[in-house]
């Protein structure tokens, strides 16, 4: 089976596995597991914080930052397309009690006078903006990037009108990669960042959330109210390390697979692919071919051995990761030309 369903997918390396069978465990809610603290303290070192916080996934990251820079009734402003608002099961409104600013962007990324004008909408003032939400990737936009001065632009909006930044940056670091730039680059006009382990960089469990020391102190206290505090987690953050020491600069990898798959699928008659949107590890396209549905070749190509999801009756999307090599990646581009095809 060729699993371009998720980088979630990815299994843990032979590394990992000896990282946790070495692990040096303590409880982690008492605050004795040592691996889990020089995770913690290596990643926030890695993106320019002062101190991190290890979390279960990394929708508990998000919802845990919304709620250090917000109370209930604040506006979030985001791209209209964000995962947070799209795909995180409403926490924003549920738990957090906050509203969402939604901003289309151009290939995920606002604009920062789009941005700027937020602040002068009729009735801003009732329900105030107080934390810009940038994604980074991108996902629905196709695994987008923010670049650096993108970054330092919208912070100054928001530093002007006295609102927090924070990243979903549950790929961060194949946005770094895919720029050639240290990750910290991208977070420094950051309050908070959120990133993945668990999806290109292959741990089994486990996301970071990074800021201030006193923002998360309050964000631990916040974990164990979600349910989310752990005990001998140490055997997940070992992975993690490992992850952080060998696995970033692989990620440019994937992005060559993604790529290469894109090239070939947008030579296809009945598919439409815009590769500009292609920047890291995603590949998006729609299903243009009269007569047949995303959700029908979806179920043909699985019957070949090749998975992948689609989102609504005409659009796909494919990811690449370390789990697919790039024969793997060949040959499944080839069996999907072949059923759009036929």
């Amino acid at each position: 089976m060729i699993d371009l369903r998720s980088d979630t997918t990815t299994l843990p390396t032979a590394a990992m596995y000896a990282a946790m069978q070495s692990a040096q465990l303590g409880d982690d809610l008492l605050g004795d597991d040592s691996d889990v603290r020089r995770l913690e303290a290596v990643a926030a070192e890695r993106l320019g914080k002062a101190a991190g916080l290890f979390v279960p996934s990394g929708t508990m990251g998000n919802l845990i930052a919304l709620q250090c820079w917000t109370q209930h009734g604040d506006a979030v402003a985001m791209e209209s397309l964000a995962h947070t608002y799209m795909l995180e099961v409403a926490g924003l409104s549920a738990v957090a009690g906050c509203m969402a600013v939604r901003i289309p962007g151009t290939l995920g990324v606002i604009a920062a006078d789009d941005f700027e004008r937020e602040f002068t909408a009729p009735f801003r003032e009732e329900v105030p903006i107080k934390l810009l939400w940038i994604e980074n990737t991108h996902n629905l936009a196709g695994g987008t990037v923010t670049n650096s001065a993108q970054m330092q632009a919208l912070a100054a909006v928001a530093r002007q009108h006295g609102a927090s930044v924070h990243v979903d940056g549950a790929r961060i670091f194949n946005a770094a990669v895919a720029q050639g730039v240290e990750v910290r680059e991208l977070t420094r006009d950051a309050d908070s960042v959120m990133f993945c382990l668990s999806k290109g960089l292959c741990c089994p469990v486990g996301s970071m959330l990074v800021g201030p020391r006193p923002m998360i102190d309050r964000a631990r206290h916040l974990r164990a109210r979600l349910g989310g505090a752990m005990r001998q987690s140490g055997l997940l953050a070992a992975c993690g390390l490992v992850a952080l020491d060998t696995l970033v600069d692989r990620l440019a990898d994937d992005h060559a697979n993604a790529r290469r798959l894109a090239e070939r699928l947008a030579t296809v008659d009945g598919l439409a692919l815009d590769l500009a949107t292609v920047q890291t590890n995603l590949v998006f396209f729609n299903v243009t071919k009269p007569g047949l549905t995303a959700i029908e070749l979806v179920q043909r190509c699985a019957a070949r051995g090749v998975r992948f999801f689609n989102l609504g009756s005409d659009r796909i999307r494919l990811v690449t990761h370390h789990d697919v090599s790039r024969a793997q990646c060949a040959e499944a581009a080839e069996i999907i030309a072949t059923e759009v095809t036929t």
